[in-house]
């Protein structure tokens, strides 16, 4: 039994939720198309470069949190998960979730994106423990400021330590999953790496290291990296 570890955007489903619900807030005419939309793509690309400002983006992506009811956030969040999230999720994923479950794992999904965006979305997949960067929330209100530190590149490896602290897992025959470059720090750090649909910068960066990259794009999970 070990430590199963996923990155959600682009590795669990078929697109990125932080950016996907941005476009959303944009559709529904909750936010400033104009404006929104192209610092949303701008902060998209930075992502992708590994030129992200993760402390400019968050300013950014939790505001229309603090603008909003939460009851009416609730709703769209809702909305979002039916209407966007349902059709992108991949049942090859679901394939490679249900196979480490199996196993015994403990199963943990650790993304950049937002738990308000996230949490849902990892509930689909029946995984239990999620972390993530955390939008503050005080008095039945979002702020637009968010608590700790950002789970974002060695952001992720710092939250993982300290909920390794307060937990009986270790990293001892670790996993984790990603597609990502900016997960390299916690990528270089467990025991199984995986690319999954990985971009160019991680693609190299696993042909070198002798690493496995599959596919969960494709109707049948990849999975004869995997040891019963």
């Amino acid at each position: 039994m070990s430590l199963a570890i996923f990155d959600l955007d682009n590795t669990l489903i078929a697109d990125d939720s932080d950016y996907l619900w941005g476009q959303f807030l944009v559709d529904q005419g909750v936010v400033d198309k104009d404006i929104y939309e192209s610092a949303n793509i701008k902060f998209y690309n930075d992502y992708k470069q590994g030129t992200l400002d993760i402390i400019e983006f968050l300013s950014f992506s939790l505001r229309p949190l603090a603008n909003n009811d939460p009851e009416q956030l609730y709703q769209w969040r809702a909305k979002f998960v039916s209407d966007i999230i349902t059709p992108i999720l991949l049942k090859p994923a679901q394939d490679l979730i249900t196979k480490h479950k199996d196993r015994g794992d403990t199963l943990l999904v650790i993304t950049a994106t937002n738990r308000f965006v996230t949490e849902p979305i990892v509930n689909l997949y029946d995984i239990e423990h999620l972390l993530a960067t955390t939008p503050e929330f005080i008095d039945g209100k979002y702020t637009g400021g968010f608590n700790g530190i950002p789970c974002f590149q060695e952001g992720k490896v710092k939250l993982l330590e300290e909920w390794l602290k307060s937990s009986n897992e270790t990293m001892q025959g670790s996993w984790f999953y990603s597609d990502s470059h900016n997960d390299l720090p916690l990528l270089k750090l467990v025991d199984n790496p995986v690319a999954v649909d990985p971009d160019e910068k991680l693609t190299e960066f696993a042909i070198a290291s002798n690493w496995p990259i599959i596919s969960l794009r494709q109707n049948k999970c990849p999975v004869e990296h995997f040891h019963k």
